[in-house]
């Protein structure tokens, strides 16, 4: 039996009524769904942390999730693991001419624009021809951001450059400004997601990942802010007994630090 003949065996234990773990057996798509959203972060916090072992093990955790959902579907008589494996192989064979067929060698941008094209064609096929059609309403709010205008400026429909969307970002922030004073907490919400939005098209502008931006501003907000915890702690206080002034001097001697 091969480890992957085994992985398959295992969760059909799992699942088997009567025997079955009883756990395993009250899951469905829509509750294991979120299990694997946070195996897929975990496989990523794993490849940031430059870790061999951790990353095998969360790889697993993650193959394990795609095991799940196709028994699942075996299960509801839809398809199983081996179609789930032979249609993602086509799909990467019929992704790449150029390295399994004829069409001639690409360099990576080539390569970008043939896969979005394919990628268009195969929504197409599905009936799904929205310039906007097929971005999952369940990614990460800035990376859908980020993806649903990069489709639009496929069509012409974007700003000329970052320049200009910093221009709207300052407008953005001047209408939530104006609403201040008076606003309802509706209105509030509606002006900073319209920051927001602006904020992830910045990224894409300037080429940059909107959640790995933000992912790396959390890590160094959590490296000074630990600082200075730290340094507080070395004068017997700790952030809740200390001034303003005091954490804001401290935050700086952070910056001064390189952190």
């Amino acid at each position: 039996m091969t480890p992957t003949e085994r992985l398959l065996a295992i969760m059909a234990a799992l699942r088997t009524p009567q025997t079955g773990c009883p756990w395993d057996l009250m899951q469905d798509f829509s509750t294991i769904a979120p299990y694997t959203i946070e195996e897929a972060y975990e496989v990523a916090d794993a490849i940031a942390a430059g870790d061999p072992a951790m990353l095998q093990d969360e790889l697993g955790d993650l193959l394990f999730q795609v095991v799940y959902h196709a028994r699942l579907a075996e299960e509801r008589g839809w398809f199983g693991y081996d179609q789930v494996a032979e249609a993602i192989a086509q799909k990467m064979i019929r992704r790449h001419p150029h390295v399994f067929g004829d069409a001639a060698a690409r360099d990576a941008a080539g390569q970008t624009s043939a896969w979005e094209a394919q990628k268009a064609a195969e929504r197409a096929a599905r009936h799904q021809t929205g310039t906007l059609a097929g971005v999952p309403s369940t990614l990460p709010a800035l990376t859908r951001a980020a993806k649903l205008t990069r489709r639009a400026a496929r069509v012409g429909f974007d700003w000329p450059d970052a320049s200009a969307v910093l221009d709207k970002l300052a407008e953005e922030a001047a209408e939530l400004r104006a609403e201040l004073p008076a606003a309802s907490p509706e209105r509030l919400a509606d002006e900073l997601g319209d920051i927001l939005f602006v904020v992830a098209n910045l990224a894409r502008k300037l080429d940059l990942d909107p959640e790995a931006t933000l992912a790396a501003a959390n890590a160094k907000f959590t490296r000074r802010f630990e600082w200075v915890e730290a340094s507080l702690a070395r004068q017997g206080q700790s952030p809740a007994d200390a001034t303003l002034m005091e954490m804001e001097d401290a935050w700086r001697a952070a910056k001064r630090a390189g952190l």
